[in-house]
């Protein structure tokens, strides 16, 4: 069985603004709100929400914060081809 995981995000185009969401959001800013405010991806409607994925359905640099880092903190910015993300891991199962 494969390792899944579920994750939420928000997406912004620099790095600085990704880092004061960030000071934000561990300030008490609610991580839903601020996607639903903020993010540039369609994702933002659901609160950033992206479901239940597998390794190598998101592009590698996404991959490597949600297969590897601790699940429940924000982690970021990670810069991809999109922009700068806050990465939420809410929830991985191990094979």
């Amino acid at each position: 069985m494969a390792v899944m995981a579920s994750a939420r995000h928000i997406l912004v185009p620099t790095e600085k603004e990704c880092l004061k969401l960030k000071q934000d959001i561990e300030a008490g800013l609610d991580f839903a709100a601020a996607a639903q405010k903020y993010s540039k991806c369609p994702s933002g409607r659901d609160g950033g929400a992206l479901g239940q994925f597998s390794r190598g359905q998101m592009v590698p640099e996404f991959d490597r914060v949600v297969f590897a880092e601790a699940v429940g903190k924000v982690h970021g910015p990670v810069k991809t081809q999109f922009g700068y993300h806050l990465i939420e891991i809410t929830q991985r199962t191990d094979a």
